[in-house]
């Protein structure tokens, strides 16, 4: 009895480490160094809308060409987004989104000397199969965050992607009058640069290497958190559950998740396609000046992206920082299913009134309203999904949902601007009904992560769910010298 004691009393998990250490000068760097990635995956993706343009003048390319710059990208990104997922869940999360950083630093800059269209498409191909690890730092980050401070931690990481595609828009207004898209593409790589630079510096997730045996890794890696932040680690053994069979996709469909995953990855494949949605929507109904005027254009009709363009781009994508800002306030209020639910409704309600002739001013209102909830909304599902799965299949289904998102993208264009010459109001149609279904998905979620710790493996999952009341006294290794367990 009295060894069972001692367990009850000295033992810890990573979560209970992490709530002791708290929020400190160690999570603001490595969110400075996560968000130099988010920074790179924005500027990667905003720069897709300035290269077409361009490119369609430059290069006399027809309309299916320019759309395939666009489309190569998303296809490279769908493809690698489950294997970076496999890569983190199976050899660290450090490690992946290392990799994938470099691998597409590397082709990003030989984007900029590709000699003809081929090669063009080639590249930035290889660009889209690295930028499919990004969101792999969202998982790194949010494992080295107490429960209280994550839901609005990572909703700030994503004011790193509303900064990275306002600066590819001012340094498009910048480098592409003078300098050329070359320059562009060159300079957009910096970000990822510095990232690269930096890399050596961030360590591997604990809950990673407790989950792989590594406890004694990972106890360096949570002392040197505490010590950072200027705290005391908690006395006494980390236990944790440890599993050899990370990564796989079957976990996603276990008992217990598949219910979840398969709304979830409904719900990414949504959020990405009515956010690039009403981007390439927003284009098309300001040239168009209203609904009304949309007719078919020829497709090597030519005209040079203006200063003035770049200014309208500009004013868009500011409409990301209010909506993150009410987003970051509902969060951690309403939950996060319900916070998802209201921004793609809220979505939906903005698009109703585009089925009426309406003035140039009230439409950009509209559109800026629904970008806003749908920017911000895409944020609550990066938070809901790491918390939602254990850290054996966290990263793949980042990697998964990531895959769905991007499945959405590749279509979007489609809709948006092929369907958009045949019917405004089935077009229109489309992005209201797939963000109500996706709003519903939502609200059918089983489980509301809010104030809930990171499950370290499926099996915690079912003891929450029978109860909490249980109690081990196996003894973990944690690489400390403790008491003799004879005593």
């Amino acid at each position: 009895s009295q060894i069972f004691r001692f367990y009850l009393i000295e033992t810890f998990t990573v979560d209970d480490v992490l709530e002791v250490i708290g929020f400190g000068k160690f999570q603001w760097k490595i969110s400075l160094l996560t968000g130099l990635s988010w920074i790179a995956d924005a500027m990667e993706m905003m720069i897709l809308s300035i290269l077409g343009p361009q490119l369609h003048c430059e290069w006399r390319l027809p309309g299916y060409q320019v759309a395939l710059i666009t489309s190569v990208v998303f296809v490279g990104m769908g493809i690698s987004s489950p294997l970076w997922g496999n890569v983190s869940d199976k050899y660290g999360r450090r490690v992946g989104l290392t990799i994938c950083m470099c691998w597409t630093l590397y082709y990003g800059l030989m984007s900029a000397f590709s000699p003809v269209y081929g090669w063009l498409l080639v590249l930035r191909g290889l660009v889209g199969f690295g930028i499919g690890g990004a969101p792999q730092s969202v998982t790194l980050y949010s494992e080295f965050l107490p429960v209280k401070s994550r839901g609005i931690c990572i909703m700030l990481i994503a004011a790193f992607w509303a900064i990275g595609t306002v600066f590819e828009v001012l340094l498009a207004l910048w480098v592409m009058p003078t300098l050329g898209w070359r320059w562009l593409l060159g300079l957009s790589t910096i970000p990822m640069a510095i990232f690269v630079s930096f890399c050596f510096w961030l360590p591997e997730s604990p809950r990673f290497d407790v989950l792989t045996g590594r406890s004694e890794k990972a106890m360096e890696t949570l002392t040197r958190v505490a010590k950072e932040n200027g705290k005391t680690m908690p006395q006494g053994r980390m236990i944790a559950y440890q599993q050899s069979d990370r990564g796989q996709i079957k976990d996603l469909f276990a008992a217990q998740y598949w219910r979840t995953t398969l709304p979830l990855w409904f719900i990414w494949f949504a959020y990405a396609f009515s956010y690039y949605g009403i981007v390439l929507l927003t284009t098309e109904l300001f040239q168009a000046g209203d609904s009304s005027k949309i007719e078919p254009t020829c497709s090597l009709e030519c005209k040079y992206l203006t200063s003035a363009d770049y200014k309208d781009l500009l004013w868009t994508t500011l409409a990301e920082f209010p909506g993150l800002l009410v987003i970051l306030l509902a969060v951690d209020h309403i939950g996060r299913k319900r916070s998802m639910a209201l921004c793609f409704f809220m979505f939906s309600l903005c698009i109703l009134p585009l089925f009426a002739c309406i003035e140039r001013t009230a439409l950009t209102i509209l559109i800026f309203v629904a970008r806003a909830f749908i920017s911000g909304g895409y944020q609550v599902v990066f938070v809901y999904t790491p918390e939602v799965f254990p850290t054996g299949s966290r990263a793949l289904a980042m990697g998964t949902s990531s895959a769905m998102a991007r499945v959405g993208a590749l279509i979007t264009p489609f809709v948006a601007q092929v369907m958009l010459r045949t019917s405004v109001y089935l077009t229109l149609s489309v992005y209201c009904g797939v963000a109500v279904l996706a709003g519903v998905a939502s609200l059918i979620l089983p489980i509301e992560t809010l104030g809930r710790s990171l499950q370290e493996s499926g099996k915690e999952e079912g003891k929450e769910r029978k109860g909490k009341n249980t109690v081990t006294s196996r003894p973990p290794a944690d690489g400390l010298n403790h008491p003799s367990d004879d005593g």
